[in-house]
């Protein structure tokens, strides 16, 4: 009972609302990490709007969560970060990130052990970028020794707000400030898998416009989140106990460094015993190794495994060779001495039938440049023609905040560069 679960905004509330699927249908005992001592979830629900909220009655009704830690407002944030990160000067104690917070307080006083919050959020909306930015910092300030592990969903390269780099400069800034960790999930990729799954790569192969529901592709990332952060018998008690810590076990193994903390996940799930050397080279496929200019210039500083399904116990004889693939695979720098962890669990999560295997793969990489270059630079196009400035000013952010987020961007990059330059593997090549 060690976290407390934040979902803010449209797609903050979707997603949780995929992860807390994935939970319910857990035993009862195996929910224990994410329920408070009287055995309600220990999840508070944020959005400007009521709309994607009234879901989470169906949670309230089953007696799964409280009606009090559903906070809804009824403006919207008109997919403004400032908007959502000041609120409206007239909202006062009213506002959501008073409401918010007092929800959040009073679940820390619930825990037996408060450790930290796991944050779910978009970076390119007004509420979950901007608000979910105000609250982390707001959290981060109250609870200075609990983590904050933020869970971003990153928006499609074109297409869904022509705010969208604005808000993903300012939200990536504000995360880097007061997060200890940052998954990092993307829409098209996430996109991408869904369409895999869902069998449409033909579609796809004939021009025609690619499909899939957002549910598919909350369904992929919920999936990821499941083979993180649901319970490992690699760190349960002698009794079986699970305390929840695998959230603050994952930013131990792969935030080595407090100045690099973004992180990429991947996954490979077999319904039959694949071996695990072949899962390592399926969960290797969406692996970003190359830059836009084709330099294989990409490294990870720390890796993280987690192999559930392992009922024979043959990852343990496998796991020099599993380590060996994704050592190259992944670049992994000279200059940590142990930058692979391997978590192992006799059950699979991600798809419980009796014979199916899954590999979830988490790295502190070095591809999050592409990212923070690809925002910055847009950001900084929009911000010499003064596009949309006057929408942010209104709401108190003003041209120097946008220089400062750029500034952080722009470290966070050369973090990565200067670590890669201590010395990375030299890349492999790898068949699966």
């Amino acid at each position: 009972m060690s976290a407390v679960w934040l979902h803010v905004g449209q797609c903050g509330n979707q997603l949780g609302l995929e992860w807390w699927r994935w939970v319910s249908e857990r035993p009862s005992k195996d929910r224990y990490p994410f329920c408070s001592s009287d055995g309600s979830l220990a999840a508070v629900c944020v959005d400007s709007e009521p709309k994607v909220l009234r879901r989470t009655q169906k949670l309230v009704k089953s007696g799964s969560l409280r009606e009090s830690n559903i906070i809804a407002g009824q403006g919207g944030r008109g997919s403004n970060w400032a908007y959502g990160y000041h609120g409206a000067p007239a909202e006062g104690e009213s506002s959501l990130l008073s409401r918010a917070m007092e929800s959040v307080r009073r679940e820390v006083e619930r825990k037996d052990c408060y450790c930290g919050t796991v944050l779910f959020h978009s970076l390119s909306g007004g509420t979950g970028a901007g608000l979910g930015a105000r609250l982390c910092e707001e959290i981060r300030e109250q609870y200075p020794a609990g983590h904050i592990l933020s869970v971003s969903v990153v928006p499609h390269h074109h297409g869904e707000s022509p705010l969208q780099h604005y808000n993903s400069l300012l939200s990536l800034a504000a995360l880097q400030r007061s997060a200890d960790g940052v998954l990092l999930f993307h829409n098209d990729e996430a996109l991408s898998q869904a369409l895999t799954l869902q069998g449409r790569g033909l579609a796809r192969a004939h021009g025609l416009p690619p499909q899939a529901s957002l549910a598919a592709m909350n369904s992929c990332m919920a999936s990821c989140l499941a083979g993180l952060l649901l319970p490992v018998c690699s760190l349960t008690t002698t009794s079986g106990l699970s305390l929840g810590l695998e959230p603050w076990e994952l930013l131990r193994s792969v935030c080595p460094l407090p100045a690099a903390k973004f992180l990429h996940t991947g996954q490979a799930c077999s319904r039959g015993n694949t071996s695990w050397d072949s899962l390592a080279s399926s969960s290797l496929q969406s692996l970003p190794r190359h830059s836009p200019s084709g330099k294989p210039v990409h490294y990870s500083r720390a890796v993280l495994a987690v192999a559930r399904g392992d009922q024979d116990g043959s990852f343990l004889s496998t796991a020099p060779a599993v380590s060996q693939k994704l050592r190259l695979g992944h670049r992994c720098v000279s200059w940590n001495p142990f930058p692979l962890d391997f978590w192992t669990d006799p059950r699979d999560e991600p798809s419980p039938s009796l014979s199916s295997r899954s590999l979830t793969v988490c790295s502190n990489h070095s591809s999050v440049e592409d990212l923070l270059q690809r925002v910055g630079q847009r950001a900084q196009d929009m911000l010499r023609a003064r596009a949309y400035l006057h929408w942010y000013q209104r709401y108190g952010c003003e041209p120097h905040d946008f220089l400062q987020a750029l500034d952080t961007l722009s470290a966070v990059t050369r973090e990565y560069s200067a670590g890669g330059e201590q010395g990375g593997e030299a890349d492999a090549e790898w068949r699966g």
